[in-house]
């Protein structure tokens, strides 16, 4: 599609910001703050190679983005119709953020709509794309349920 700009940005990492920074759960403000470097890092890396901030919405795919998605529109348990294509303002994203960083692991776990897979990266993987939203200075972004995949096999399509 002509004039359409993608790039994958680091939001796949949660895991290994994890794993480098949050020995507590919830993090205290100095992993939280070091964890925040390290992923600004890698996203003004990727603003090296792609101009990044010309996006005003991002489409967001996977677990931590539908998540947050869930989160942010209070759903009781998870539903990926009405988290399929919904607009979660950066405001809204910087929010759910914070409340998963201010939880603890048995509180993240009863949410009705939490993957168990989930819990243990869900606040790093908000913190992420938290960190994206702010740094493009994207508005919003939309929850995708499709895999990045069909999203480049439709735009090849057309």
């Amino acid at each position: 599609m002509t004039g359409v700009q993608t790039c994958a940005l680091p939001i796949c990492f949660p895991v290994t910001i994890c794993e480098r920074h949050f020995t507590s759960a919830p993090p205290t403000r100095d992993e939280i703050a070091r964890a925040s470097e390290d992923i600004d890092e890698a996203i003004k890396g990727a603003a090296a190679s792609v101009p990044i901030t010309e996006a005003k919405t991002l489409i967001a795919v996977a677990g931590t983005a539908t998540t947050v998605a869930a989160a942010a529109l209070k759903l009781e348990a998870y539903d990926r119709y009405a988290i399929h294509m919904a607009r979660v303002s950066t405001e809204k994203t910087n929010a759910v953020s914070q409340m998963f960083l201010n939880m603890h692991r048995d509180e993240i776990a009863a949410l009705g709509y939490m993957h168990p897979g989930r819990v243990d990266v869900i606040a790093a993987g908000s913190l992420v794309l938290s960190r994206i939203m702010t740094l493009t200075g994207a508005q919003e972004f939309v929850a995708s349920e499709s895999d990045i995949l069909d999203g480049m096999a439709w735009s090849l399509a057309n």
